[in-house]
């Protein structure tokens, strides 16, 4: 069923439920299509390696059908005709036809490997999602598989060109998918992740569709509404786009200037998202439409510059020149706002025809592997590698997806050391930012910097052109207000590493003096020597260990000095033969358990207890709070009560769930609210669909209740919070259910 047949059949859907109309569904590119279509451009393409890898890929999808209905196959075959489109080697090409074999239809690698090469098995693994990995969250899948995608494109670009292109015909082909989340979920990571990557890599054309099939799945009302205005801004003036092509050609003409020049509208995204920035109406914008022009050598660009400056006046400060000082994806070309034609406000682009084709189509433009030679490294390859040192100081996958993000997602200005080198850092940083860039040891040992030659606050924001000097002094360390101002993810991540060692260390002096003091109190005798025997049973591996869970709390001091002296084993044994029943049942308290290997961050043995008030479940962004002699409390990061105790956030431990616990880890306790209509049959609906969805209820309460509507509180046993949304999505999916959430105290 398609996204206008769904619209049709579901009573007054939301903005966000609604989809674009889909395209025409084209006939699968043939066999010989898509060898001539590389031939056209690759006199030397490998015939046999294309003709034999579509074969393979159409047996090995075999009768799997796609969401549309298409055949699976289709897929594969339309990634490999975007490759084509790109004009890259027959080995990527044929890895967009094999993408998805190993990943969907349990072929192995090594048989990748056997028939088509080395070099394919490698380009296929490096595309391959984690989809066997047992990941604790969707957040974590999408970080893990990001982290592999990584590793492989640091090895070879063309892995990124092949998942960009199995993006690009997922994004055309969203429509068809009927679970409105999900297509949120995949447009939201096309967004953040993949365009952002397009952009990286300087493929301009592929990231604008990127984008705006993504915007009109996150915010169809918004890409509709855009659309329409265009399409009346069109109709009021219909040809006002080839007026302005034509003057400014002639004016370009009559200076004696060969050059074509090109006009376009601006995507909708680009629109919209200046809307936004700007917090402007659609009739407030003044440059909707962008010109270009292109000429044949670079000191013609500037010719051309020169003549349109002279005929049109520029609008102060809004002329860049990327040929003088690229952007780091390779992009070169002139920018320029001008009042032109017809007294309207336009940019316009000046460029050589070598800089558009790199300007379209990024690294894809200027392809060696063609030539069977390794893509030289260059600037727009630099920041893989700090994407690289990004994920070797991330504390988790999470961590390391934030800070990615950062790293990518924002435009740039260009700083320059004392020497001179070039450093591009992202917009809105700080000399603390440009330290980590120059190099982590910089970055770790600052104390000052300056700015153009006067010293400036490391808070400072930079701009274009400024020259930075950073005053470093040996034995400085990170401070903890960083954390609150660098804007890159390489200078965050190293900051919170920096953290996680000195509260470490903090915690490890704190509990030597407890246990010293414990010691003390009892007249024994400490030393390494005689704690060493004691590790095994607090299942602690090192002296640091041990002081480090007794000065986080975890581990009781008179305990560790009590088992020095022997006393633990003996009053525990005796009070085994004395045991005083209670005649009444105690009031429950939250659960206090050994650390159960689930949870990320916390040292083997450690006591923690799950909070009441949240009810946190695995999968769940956690906080742990630390108490002197008590359990670590785990919390949900969206706690309300961990919210009003922020005074106390010096206690608070980042930590992470694992992806799984041992196969005898408890069940976890989620505590949702219900608000379900007043009649026969409610609560045993709930309970129904609750337990076809493998939980169990544990406690019921009753809340607020009206003739028409009970509020009921429902604790449920869980695997973990993907557990807990499917059970919350059958709820919902319930007639006679109006409202579930989460609870919280």
């Amino acid at each position: 069923m398609d996204g206008a047949s769904v619209a049709a059949t579901t009573p007054e859907p939301t903005a966000a439920d609604r989809v674009s109309p889909p395209p025409p569904r084209r006939p699968i590119l043939r066999q010989y299509e898509l060898v001539e279509q590389v031939r056209a451009y690759d006199p030397s393409v490998d015939e046999d390696l294309l003709n034999r890898a579509y074969v393979y890929a159409m047996k090995a999808h075999g009768s799997q059908l796609r969401a549309s209905g298409d055949p699976y196959f289709s897929h594969p075959v339309e990634v490999a005709g975007i490759l084509a489109g790109l004009k890259l080697d027959s080995a990527s090409i044929a890895t967009g036809l094999l993408h998805d074999v190993v990943e969907d239809t349990g072929t192995p690698l090594d048989e990748i490997s056997q028939l088509f090469g080395a070099e394919v098995a490698r380009l296929v693994d490096g595309v391959t999602k984690l989809n066997k990995l047992e990941l604790q969250s969707a957040q974590t899948e999408q970080a893990e598989n990001f982290r592999k995608l990584l590793l492989a494109m640091s090895e070879d670009i063309r892995v990124l060109l092949v998942k960009l292109a199995d993006r690009l015909h997922n994004m055309r082909t969203l429509h068809f998918i009927q679970n409105a989340d999900k297509r949120r979920r995949i447009a939201n990571e096309t967004l953040e992740i993949y365009a952002a990557l397009a952009e990286r890599i300087g493929m301009q054309k592929l990231k604008d569709e990127l984008e705006d099939l993504a915007f009109g799945a996150l915010w169809p009302d918004a890409h509709e509404a855009v659309l329409n205005r265009l399409g009346r801004l069109r109709e009021h003036d219909s040809n006002l786009i080839e007026r302005i092509v034509a003057e400014l050609q002639a004016t370009l003409t009559e200076a004696g200037l060969e050059a074509a020049v090109y006009g376009r509208e601006k995507t909708p995204f680009s629109i919209w998202g200046k809307m936004k920035r700007k917090n402007i109406s659609f009739e407030q914008l003044s440059d909707i439409m962008a010109f270009r022009v292109t000429v044949d050598t670079v000191p013609n660009c500037y010719a051309a510059l020169g003549v349109i400056h002279g005929r049109y006046a520029m609008v102060p400060e809004r002329f860049k020149d990327f040929i003088s000082t690229p952007k780091p994806n390779g992009y070169r070309s002139l920018h320029s706002t001008i009042f032109g034609p017809e007294r309207r406000r336009i940019e316009v682009q000046i460029r050589t025809r070598e800089m558009h084709e790199v300007a379209e189509l990024g690294v894809a433009a200027h392809w060696a592997y063609k030539q069977k030679r390794p893509v030289p490294e260059g600037r727009q390859y630099r920041w893989i590698r700090g994407l690289l040192e990004i994920m070797e100081h991330a504390s988790n996958p999470e961590e390391f997806l934030e800070h990615t993000k950062l790293e990518m997602f924002q435009d740039q200005v260009f700083c320059f050391t004392p020497k001179g080198d070039l450093i591009e850092l992202p917009h809105g940083a700080t000399p603390v930012d440009f330290a980590y860039a120059v190099h982590s040891e910089v970055g770790d040992t600052c104390v000052g910097a300056k700015v153009n030659g006067r010293l400036v606050p490391l808070r400072t924001r930079l701009g274009h052109g400024d020259q930075v000097e950073i005053i470093n002094a040996k034995g400085s360390s990170p401070s903890p207000a960083w954390e609150r101002f660098v804007v890159t993810g390489k200078a965050r991540a190293r900051v919170r590493r920096s953290l996680r060692m000195r509260q470490r260390q903090d915690f490890i002096a704190h509990g030597r003096e407890l246990l010293q003091r414990a010691a003390g109190r009892s007249k024994a005798l400490i030393s390494e020597k005689r704690l060493e025997p004691v590790l095994a049973e607090f299942n602690q591996k090192t002296i640091d260990d041990l002081h480090f869970a007794i000065g986080q709390g975890a581990l009781n001091a008179r305990v560790v000095v009590e088992s020095l002296r022997g006393e633990r084993k003996a009053a525990t044994e005796g009070a085994a033969d004395d045991k005083i029943v209670p005649l009444r049942r105690p009031r429950p308290s939250p659960a206090v358990e050994t650390g159960d290997g689930r949870i990320q961050g916390l040292l083997a043995g450690m006591a923690v207890s799950y909070a009441g008030c949240c009810h946190p479940v695995p999968g769940d962004p956690i906080v742990g709070v630390v108490r002197t002699g008590r359990a670590v409390t785990i919390h949900r990061s969206d706690c309300k009560g961990l919210a009003r105790n922020a005074r106390n956030a010096d206690r608070w431990l980042d930590l992470a769930w694992n992806g799984r616990g041992p196969e005898d880890s408890p069940k976890s306790i989620a505590r949702v609210e219900v608000m379900t209509l007043n009649k026969p049959g409610s609560l045993g609906s709930l309970s129904t669909v609750i337990g076809r969805q493998g939980g169990n209820i544990t406690d019921v309460r009753f809340g607020a209740k009206t003739r028409e509507l009970y509020e009921i509180v429902l604790d449920i046993e869980v695997d973990d919070v993907a557990h807990l949304d499917r059970i919350m999505a059958g709820l919902r999916a319930t007639p006679s259910v109006t409202q579930v959430e989460r609870a919280q105290e």
